[in-house]
Parts: C-alpha cells; structure tokens; sequence
C-alpha cells in the first residue's frame, strides 16, 4: 500500500500545505518510505523537499523548512507502505483460521511483521525475521516489541506453531536481551499443551532474561464454533485457578510482578481482579490484560463525584461481552442509585462465534439482533463500546453497520468509544 495520507491535523504543517485525505507522499528527499519508520525518521530534520502526489493525479515537489521536532501532522491509512510482511506458521490455536467465509478482507490478513509489532504493538512470533531485518532492528534499536512465545520447549513451540523450522525462541529473545531491546511476551494458554508444568518451566526459563522483558501475559486460547480440529480444549475453572496460581509463585519467586493472567482467568475462576497497582503500567491492555480493574478503579474516583439525582428520567439498556459483565455490573449497580436513572445491563452471548467467545471486542451485529430482538420493546436507547467496531468506522465484524441495528432493533445506539475510562457513560447518563 503507498504511503496515503487518511487526514492531517488541525493547525499543522500539513494543513498550511493543504495536503489532504487522499493525497500520496512518494518521496521525502529522494526517499521512498517503506513504513512509518522510515517517514518518522526522514522527517526528523530541519529542511526537506516533499514529493507528494495529490489525489487527482498531479505530482509537486514542496520545499519545507521546519524545526527539527516538529511534527507535520500527517496521519496515514496504513502504518506500513509496502507489502506487510506475512505469518509464515500455522498455528494450531490461530483465530484467522476459526473465522467463516464472508468476513471483510482484512480480517483474515494473518501479518507477522516486526514494524507493526513496534509501531501498533501487535504480536509476531520472530520465526520470519531475515537478516535485514534484524540489522535495522539493531540499528535503530526498535522497541518494545510485543513476542508470541507461548512456550520455551521448542519442540513444543515448533509443533504449537506448525513450523518445524522455528527458530530457538530462547536464542532470539537472548539477542534482543543484548541489544537492550524490551519485549512484551503473550502465551496464549492451551490445556494440555503449555499449561500446567510446561507453564512452569516456561516461566522459569524468563528469569534469566528478566532484565529485557516488561510483562508477560497469559491469555486462554479462543476456540470458535468454526474450528475444524477439536484436538484443543478451552480453559475452564480449575485451570484458570491453577494458572493464576503458578502466575503468583513466579512472580513471588521474581521478586516483582511481571506475569499477568489476562482478565478472563479472573472471570472463569470467580477470583477478585488484583488491585490496580498490580499492574503497574498496564503494559498489556490491548491483550485483556487489567481492563476490568482499570475501569473499576476509574470508577470508584469519580463515585463521589456523582449527583444524587438527574432532572428527567433516563433509561438506557447496555449491551456487553460475558467476559465484562461482573465488573460492568459493578459500575451499573451504582449509577442506577441516581434517581431517575434506569440502565439494563445486558450479557451479550455469541451466536455468531460460539459460546466460548465471551470478550466484548468480537460481538457482531447479528449477535446483538440475536440477543435484544426478543425484548426490542423495551429498548429505546442502546449503549455499546466502540471496541466492537473497525476503528473510525461504524461497522461491525459481520459487517452490519450501526444503522442496520438500529433499524433492526427500532432504537438509538449510542457508542462508548473510550474503552477504558467510564467518562462517556457518566457523562451520557448525567447530561
């Protein structure tokens, strides 16, 4: 994809140019950008000539002078300009491969490249890095980057991966470890395969790297009705409760917290979510990691805040994944003491995916049809979070748009989109 300008800031460099959505940078000082890297670092000076093309065709050249820091307020379509660099496994646990036909294209994009990992944090296992690549990462000293580990068994590893030619995972992080490189790692928990013991070793394998890594988290594996191989099982109780355990006796044996179990080990065990300083930085939330305490403990600073009443009567019904509902309860019990204001909450099960999928970030449209058609009477006014839209659009996994509910279920939706502050729902509720 060519380096496409999606908007420019107000107030910016870019707006003074009238560079618009739409318009193509195809050099920076002779320069063609790859990703956002490179246009992050050609722009890090105090003269350049900009070689744009604009969105009906015509090319110019711009002379720009500036100050070194400054920023030129361009925001791009895709964060990577070339082609993304693809997955090269296949994962016995991959979700891409559990989604129907049908899907928008990008959904079943499987990407493994390293620039994302740096710039947008998502996950790459290191099994495809060639050898440029891994000089720029040195050269420009590129992270955190965000590792799928899963396991420190490489036989364990190569089969999870369905990649007999994985690299030694141990051997890479070692070099990201002498480069002073930090990492985030994920293991994405499968029963029967990295749990358990192998867990165990896994963790105990990291002390020796500590001093790179950041956070480790542990997520269950997610298992849809589309799954052809049944030889995964999903994490019940028992072994969320095992997990959360050998996740405390490490980070006990560490002397500091580094292992989190992700929010719906908490749930499937029926334990309290830890206290908000567990988290430290949150480093892991785009991963489930600490969003439900986040959320209560935003909350309970802004409990006393609250009026006791509002002016006219407000009734609200809010849909959201399983995964979130015993802490979304939580903040919905205490709104609902206001006079005058009456919120449903209401669990949100997947038709669409299957049962096993309970987290809010993957209900469809349908599933909410599914789920509120039977009681749409008693619904005007809906409340969704963003998470369960493409970013900057109104749609859903499926598809469906917001109006196609809202026709559907003859109500109003209104959409949360910051997903880890109750500000919009307070405000939505009070004003």
């Amino acid at each position: 994809m060519p380096a496409i300008i999606s908007f420019v800031k107000e107030d910016s460099i870019a707006q003074d140019l009238e560079l618009m959505s739409g318009d193509e940078i195809i050099s920076i000082n002779n320069v063609k950008p790859n990703d956002l890297i490179d246009y992050q670092y050609l722009i890090a000076t105090e003269e350049l000539d900009l070689h744009i093309k604009r969105a009906n065709g015509e090319e110019e050249i711009i002379e720009i002078e500036k100050d070194f820091e400054d920023d030129m307020g361009i925001c791009f379509e895709a964060a990577v300009f070339d082609k993304i660099k693809p997955c090269t496994n296949k994962c016995i646990f991959c979700f891409v491969d559990q989604q129907p036909t049908g899907l928008r294209s990008s959904l079943y994009v499987k990407d493994d490249d390293y620039r994302l990992s740096y710039l947008q944090g998502t996950y790459i296992t290191l099994t495809n890095l060639q050898k440029k690549d891994k000089e720029r990462i040195e050269k420009m000293m590129l992270g955190p980057l965000y590792v799928s580990l899963h396991t420190t068994n490489n036989d364990l590893r190569r089969k999870m991966l369905g990649n007999p030619k994985a690299p030694d995972i141990l051997e890479e992080l070692k070099w990201l470890n002498s480069l002073d490189i930090p990492v985030h790692l994920q293991i994405v928990m499968c029963p029967g395969f990295n749990d358990g013991d192998e867990l165990r070793k896994t963790l105990d394998d990291l002390l020796k790297l500590k001093s790179n890594i950041l956070s480790v988290a542990i997520v269950p594996v997610g298992l849809t009705k589309y799954r052809e191989e049944t030889e995964l099982n999903k994490v019940d109780k028992n072994k969320a409760l095992e997990t959360i355990d050998i996740i405390n006796d490490f980070n006990e044996k560490i002397g500091n917290i580094v292992a989190h179990a992700s929010d719906e080990f908490y749930t499937l065990s029926g334990k309290n979510f830890p206290s908000y300083e567990h988290y430290s930085d949150f480093g892991q939330l785009e991963d489930g990691v600490g969003i439900c305490r986040m959320i209560l403990n935003d909350f309970e600073q802004q409990k006393a805040d609250l009026p006791k009443a509002v002016d006219i009567q407000k009734k609200f019904t809010m849909a959201t994944g399983k995964n979130a509902y015993s802490s979304t309860k939580q903040v919905i019990d205490e709104l609902n003491k206001i006079k005058n204001v009456n919120i449903s909450l209401i669990p949100i099960k997947s038709y669409f995916w299957g049962d096993s999928i309970t987290v809010t970030g993957l209900i469809t449209g349908q599933d909410l049809i599914d789920n509120l058609l039977p009681i749409k009477s008693e619904i005007d006014d809906l409340i969704i979070s963003g998470v369960m839209l493409r970013k900057f659009t109104n749609d859903f996994l499926d598809n469906l748009t917001v109006k196609d509910v809202e026709d559907k279920l003859e109500c109003n939706i209104h959409v949360l989109e910051d997903y880890y502050s109750n500000d919009e729902l307070i405000d939505l509720i009070i004003n």
